[in-house]
């Protein structure tokens, strides 16, 4: 098992769809694209982007079926997440919210073209 490489699944509707976004928007480079599923990376974090026909989309013994979206989310730091804003803006990428501002740093949610949330966070300079 490799340690230096996290791994993380978001179920999408679209798998093109959602190569497309984190990699033009986000800085993501694909590492393997097939129909129903694709891997991007973005430094130590490898995202696996996996569609309805994928073996991660398949219902659960209760009939429950894998879907986008909810709360859980990446968390991506910026330098300047203000002028981050400004560029996503832009480019037509959702927002959840507008900055919030904590003890911690500055925060902004987008949103993948499923509605997986994606979190943007400045660190609070010390």
């Amino acid at each position: 098992m490799n340690d230096a490489v996290v791994s993380v699944r978001y179920m999408v509707d679209d798998v093109e769809r959602a190569v497309e976004f984190y990699t033009s928007h986000l800085g993501f480079t694909v590492n393997t694209n097939f129909p129903a599923f694709a891997d991007v990376v973005r430094g130590n974090l490898r995202l696996l982007l996996s569609g309805p026909q994928s073996s991660a989309g398949r219902p659960m013994p209760d009939g429950a079926v894998p879907s986008p979206g909810g709360w859980n989310r990446i968390h991506l730091i910026t330098d300047d997440i203000a002028s981050e804003v400004e560029r996503l803006r832009a480019e037509g990428v959702a927002f959840r919210n507008e900055i919030v501002n904590g003890p911690g740093g500055s925060q902004v949610l987008i949103e993948d073209p499923a509605g997986n949330v994606v979190e943007l966070f400045e660190p609070a300079h010390r």
